[in-house]
């Protein structure tokens, strides 16, 4: 029994190892980025896309508010009362659907993190995100030319931390926040990924993902919800999952639908949205995270 633990261990932390090598420099790199921007640019970042209410560049403003989006480094609960700043001047409410989406699906941290899963990889989820925002933008225009869909009102203003008159000592603070808010996560999913690669034979893994691509594109779809609970922490897995088989398609679902439907993520929306627009904004979310791995499957990474 003993001899069992023992060879069990030596394999598990042999995938840990070899995992965590070719992680943490990207996620360290990620945060660092995230916190850069978080500290110099976030401000910025906000003032470009609230001068584009006196520019009235019309439905083309969604695209750069969905780029903007993604260029945020705030999470769901900071994003918000931003958004709700920008409604309160009278910016338009498809513009506020294009940058709350995108950056709800990607930051920069989480751009940075990706690049651990390869370069193609790094692209999809960039511009899947970046559409999946435009498009977001798009049904609030046309199916919500009449009505409010955000009401702002019933949630409360985030403070901002980022306030030590010291600079340096500002993206310490920052940089340690992030840490914390996402190392356990991190750890967790490398964890997660050495007892899959370890436990979980390939020819499961392929009846699951791989062969059936209608079934995997939704088993992702599905599974990111409850297994998402930080963006670090899903890329081992993800990178484990791709190893062993899994397609761009359906990977591209899971990076879609994990952040769209995380449930704290879904628990602020519900505040601001109400039951009615909530069920859109889910229905939206399943759909374009399944509509993804179907197009890049199809047409762009077919194996």
């Amino acid at each position: 029994m003993a001899e069992i633990l023992k060879r069990e261990l030596i394999y598990f932390w042999y995938y840990f190892s070899i995992q965590f090598q070719q992680i943490f420099k990207y996620w360290m790199l990620g945060m660092l980025l995230g916190s850069l921007v978080s500290v110099f640019a976030k401000d910025k970042i906000h003032r470009i896309f609230a001068a584009l209410r006196d520019k009235k560049p019309g439905i083309a403003g969604i695209v750069p508010a969905s780029l903007l989006g993604i260029a945020s480094p705030l999470c769901m609960y900071g994003t918000i009362p931003i958004a709700a700043s920008f409604a309160e001047k009278g910016m338009r409410e498809d513009w506020i659907a294009a940058f709350m989406m995108s950056s709800i699906l990607l930051n920069p941290q989480l751009l940075f993190y990706s690049v651990a899963l390869g370069w193609p990889a790094l692209l999809i989820r960039f511009v899947s995100c970046f559409v999946c925002g435009i498009l977001a933008g798009i049904c609030i225009r046309f199916f919500y030319k009449k009505q409010t869909f955000f009401a702002f009102t019933a949630f409360a203003s985030a403070a901002n931390r980022d306030t030590d008159p010291n600079i340096m000592l500002r993206l310490i603070k920052n940089f340690g926040r992030n840490i914390r808010a996402t190392g356990l996560y991190f750890l967790a999913g490398i964890v997660l990924s050495a007892l899959f690669q370890h436990y979980v034979p390939q020819e499961a893994f392929a009846r699951l993902f791989g062969n059936n691509r209608g079934a995997g594109l939704l088993m992702a779809a599905t599974i990111g919800v409850p297994l998402y609970v930080c963006g670090g922490g899903t890329i081992p897995l993800i990178q484990a999952w791709m190893h062993k088989g899994m397609s761009m398609g359906t990977a591209a679902s899971f990076m879609i639908a994990g952040p769209a439907m995380k449930i704290t993520n879904l628990g602020a929306l519900k505040i601001v949205v109400g039951v009615k627009h909530f069920l859109f904004y889910v229905l939206f979310s399943l759909l374009s995270a399944l509509g993804s791995g179907i197009i890049i499957d199809t047409f762009i990474i077919h194996r």
